[in-house]
């Protein structure tokens, strides 16, 4: 199937709404085909006329403001493909090659700590994993030095039953 770009049109006055209905269609077929994906053509166009629709004035007087979108739209495919192949090539230069599974020992942690209550969790995981005194991770949690001891004292207290149940 051939798909011919609409012939360029001048819109009288400020007639933005019949210059939308008029070209949303072509102008999604050709950003369609460039990017290979309906969905994000129709967000490319879409954005280039909310673009146009913000300048109206200015490009309603030019004498193909149907270009303009146009030119918008590829910009915004061409911007948003350069993104996607920058993140890309960050990723493949920065992937672990090799990440192992987890040891069962971890697995067990991991379920024990998922047991207990979100405040005990958290200072357990920031004051054994993140090495943080509990000074620091009083600001962090929002709470007293006493209490921060408390749900360490507490939370070492129930991984120590989680995990016992878990060896049995």
């Amino acid at each position: 199937m051939m798909v011919r770009a609409a012939p360029p049109t001048s819109v009288g006055g400020n007639d933005f709404e019949a210059l939308y209905a008029a070209h949303f269609h072509s102008l999604t077929v050709q950003l369609y085909a460039y990017a290979g994906d309906m969905g994000q053509a129709q967000e490319l166009v879409q954005e280039a006329f909310c673009r146009a629709f913000s300048r109206w004035k200015q490009i309603s007087a030019y004498e193909d403001p149907v270009a303009w979108v146009r030119k918008v739209a590829w910009n915004l495919a061409t911007s948003r493909w350069r993104k996607a192949r920058t993140a890309a090539n960050f990723l493949r230069k920065h992937r672990e090659q090799h990440v192992s599974a987890p040891s069962p020992d971890r697995v067990a942690l991991a379920a024990a700590l998922a047991k207990l209550p979100e405040k005990q969790r958290g200072a357990v995981v920031l004051h054994y994993l993140a090495d943080m005194p509990i000074t620091e991770i009083a600001v962090v949690l929002g709470a007293a030095e006493g209490t921060v001891k408390s749900w360490l004292h507490r939370g070492r207290t129930a991984l120590a039953a989680h995990l016992t149940e878990q060896e049995n």
